[in-house]
């Protein structure tokens, strides 16, 4: 029997079709009634072959399939099932004489199996359950294209998101590249400041010329002279060949200097005369070495706070703040965490061979509700070590790291002094529903207000977003 299950969730209609195969029409009709009580639509097939039929001209997201029906039985539909549509959960209705083989056809792919006389409440719990993970797939699907869509149309895997502050990024990206103006990129460790350097590169007339990295922070001031500006034959102790520097090898390209604030006083000259001049001498020689680079440079320091200290050349600081392009934090912008994790869970799925679906509704909410002080490298990290160790199809809060998943326990948020009303509403209400799992019921209960009230609410800030892209309909 096939069936076609609607559900009407709060805010969205979703609809559902189930195929249920039984060759005992009574049966058929007791659950097709139970299922349309339920808020359901049934379609019914009397055996494995007309099942097959119908799933081919319909939409099916559901099977319930006797193990014992003639022309075709419940495990071979099974196997037909698992293997032309995969991503169909299949229930199995058995005898209690049958029960190995249902637990056998669970080793074939089956969902679950329930035994005849069928426990209607149980088998409205299966149902539910197996549609709710059916949907999260579906979510993490319609992310998937929507990652796709966004690397297509703007700057890369790291930097992706949909918030207005990414937004403001990205045009700000697409004006500057093509220029020749110089840029300092600023924000916190992990927050992808190279990869802004890389598509501004990559956009730039000079993309078909190398684009040279400097990483400032992890040479000594003496390695970082002749890194940037080469050397001469016999210049120092082990000089045997004249080596060109950085600046030279980017010739007609791009030189990007990642933590420019670590860079020491003398350096910081030599740089600015670059900047000026567009020439400079390698270290121990005499002659003038004329380029022509355009310079990018990154910090996640305060370059004001180092100029008024006197640790960094007020000259160098405006010469290469021509534009800058300020990365905000991630904890700024968690409506861009579903998009970024299911970006990384793709990758990291296809690399380690795993078979992971997406993230549970929890799992979703706790990525979203942490501080992330190592930003999105912090949390290309914690996706990987997930998808890793996960053994299920859906990550699960039980792969995030504790000090992440405690925090779903901590009693309190922190509201900040000059917080509006509006605001610290919207903050409680956040995270009440993070430390439900995305359950409206339980939080309007915990808030002590009406589930419609709840829901008004969630509607004023914005949250119901949240919810959907966390996988959350409930």
């Amino acid at each position: 029997m096939v069936q076609h299950l609607s559900v009407q969730s709060e805010g969205e209609d979703m609809t559902f079709k189930i195929l249920v195969a039984d060759d005992e029409k009574n049966i058929r009709s007791g659950l097709a009634k139970f299922l349309e009580m339920d808020g359901y639509e049934v379609v019914q097939a009397e055996d494995g072959q007309e099942a097959l039929r119908l799933m081919l001209k319909n939409e099916i997201d559901l099977v319930l399939a006797d193990l014992r029906m003639p022309k075709l039985p419940g495990n071979e539909l099974l196997k037909r099932v698992v293997s032309s549509y995969p991503a169909i959960p299949v229930i199995i209705l058995t005898g209690h004489g049958t029960v190995d083989s249902a637990v056998e056809a669970m080793r074939g792919g089956a969902y679950d199996f329930i035994t005849k006389p069928v426990n209607l409440e149980r088998l409205g719990l299966l149902v539910k359950r197996a549609l709710s993970r059916r949907e999260l797939a579906r979510k993490h699907r319609e992310l998937e294209a929507e990652v796709s869509r966004l690397e297509k149309q703007r700057l890369g895997a790291e930097i992706l998101g949909k918030s207005t502050s990414i937004h403001h990024i990205f045009e700000l990206v697409r004006q500057v590249a093509p220029t020749r103006a110089s840029v300092l990129i600023t924000g916190e460790s992990g927050t992808g400041k190279e990869l802004v350097a890389n598509a501004l590169h990559n956009q730039s007339p000079r993309s078909q010329a190398p684009l040279v990295k400097v990483h400032c922070a992890a040479l000594s001031e003496s390695l970082l002279e002749t890194e940037l500006f080469g050397h001469e034959r016999g210049a120092f102790t082990g000089a045997v060949n004249q080596r060109k520097g950085r600046f030279e090898l980017a010739d007609r390209g791009t030189v990007f200097l990642d933590e420019i604030g670590e860079i020491n006083q003398s350096t910081q000259i030599k740089i600015l005369r670059v900047l000026q001049e567009k020439n400079f001498e390698r270290v121990g020689g005499e002659a003038t070495v004329s380029v022509d680079v355009r310079v990018i440079a990154a910090t996640n320091r305060d370059l004001k706070t180092e100029v008024a200290a006197g640790r960094f050349r007020e000259d160098l600081y405006y010469r290469l703040n021509v534009v800058n392009i300020h990365l905000p934090p991630l904890r700024e912008r968690p409506e861009d965490i579903p998009l970024l994790a299911a970006r990384f869970l793709k990758e990291f799925a296809a690399e380690n061979k795993r078979e992971i679906l997406g993230l549970e509704p929890k799992t979703a909410m706790m990525l979203r509700s942490y501080s992330w002080p190592g930003n999105v490298r912090e949390l290309r990290n914690i996706i990987e070590s997930a998808v890793v160790m996960s053994k299920n199809s859906y990550l699960t809060p039980g792969n995030l790291p504790s000090y992440i998943t405690s925090r779903g326990n901590e009693e309190g948020i922190r509201i900040k002094l000059g917080t509006s009303m509006a605001e610290a509403e919207k903050l409680i209400i956040r995270a009440n529903l993070s430390a439900f799992g995305g359950n409206k019921s339980r939080t309007s209960e915990a808030l002590g207000i009406g589930r419609k009230t709840l829901h008004r609410k969630i509607q004023d800030y914005s949250l119901e977003s949240e919810l959907n892209e966390s996988g959350v309909s409930s």
